[in-house]
């Protein structure tokens, strides 16, 4: 087993030498502490080691990452920001530097365990968890959430691409009534003009009401629903909602709802869609992912 001392308690060590100079031989003092002397004169030449001089500039980079973020990202979305602007430095060497100076990423919630329920009489689970899937509008999830304000609760609707996890719909409301789940759809419909589209939704009444069944069908859209009280079964929609409360939300308490649909836009429209790194893909953003996956035209011959 090697006794040779760290560079931190060599570097700690000429400090205290440095410190007390005036008091003791600094040859005394460097034999007594297992150092040389000479490597002491060096270090007042050039405190600062050339690895922590890159430390430093690292970290800096780290920083930039970690706020633009808005405190979201961990080592290994911060690593890929690095990579991207051309730096080479190893994953485990940014992990060291934010935990070493205490940069860590918001945790999420405790995940509620959930018995297995009954599927829908009405409309059968066509999805069945099939969660990647290879084109646009392929499939798409949806789901209702709320978020706490001082003037009451704001309802929040979502649609989801499962093939670039890109919220494509969205709407908010003071009450969780059925048309805040056709806003958003609706949204989702004019944006992508689907055909074929399965939509995928829990059991909720707004899911299960004739009116959306009615859109579905003169919207080509095929709906598919989960088992009860399985929220395994629309996963993704889950994710994507602890995401938006660990992320943004944080669990504050808005002034009123218009506070909370214009972070809440901002959030869905400027950072998750645009720049979020997705880990299902392979870092890149929604938008970045529909893009590099988007047909080339072919040439006129």
């Amino acid at each position: 087993m090697s006794t040779k001392p760290s560079a931190g308690r060599v570097r700690a060590t000429y400090e205290f030498v440095k410190t007390h100079r005036d008091k003791y031989s600094v040859q005394m003092m460097c034999r007594v502490l297992g150092v040389a002397s000479s490597g002491y004169y060096e270090w007042l030449q050039r405190p600062i080691s050339n690895r922590a001089q890159e430390d430093a500039r690292l970290l800096r980079l780290i920083r930039a990452s970690f706020v633009a973020s808005q405190g979201v990202y961990g080592a290994p979305r911060v690593f890929l920001d690095l990579r991207e602007a051309g730096e080479t430095c190893s994953k485990h060497r940014v992990t060291r530097l934010m935990r070493l100076n205490n940069l860590r990423a918001l945790h999420g919630y405790r995940t509620r365990r959930w018995s297995v329920g009954k599927p829908s009489a009405l409309i059968p689970n066509i999805l069945q968890r099939q969660f990647t899937v290879t084109r646009p509008n392929k499939a798409w999830v949806t789901d209702i959430t709320y978020i706490r304000t001082w003037q009451g609760w704001l309802y929040l609707a979502v649609v989801m691409d499962l093939f670039s996890r890109k919220i494509v719909g969205w709407a908010t409301g003071p009450t969780i009534r059925r048309e805040l789940a056709l806003d958003a759809v609706l949204m989702a419909v004019r944006r992508r003009r689907p055909r074929g589209t399965l939509v995928h939704s829990d059991q909720g009444t707004q899911f299960g009401c004739d009116a959306w069944r009615r859109f579905c069908h003169s919207n080509h859209l095929e709906p598919s629903m989960s088992r009860k009280g399985n929220c395994w079964d629309n996963a993704v929609a889950e994710s994507f909602f602890s995401s938006l409360k660990k992320e943004r939300i944080k669990k504050q308490i808005y002034r009123d709802r218009a506070l909370a649909v214009t972070d809440v836009a901002d959030y869905i429209v400027t950072f998750y869609n645009r720049t979020r790194r997705h880990s299902h893909l392979g870092g890149l953003s929604p938008e970045q992912f529909e893009a590099a996956h988007k047909p080339r035209r072919q040439g006129v011959h």
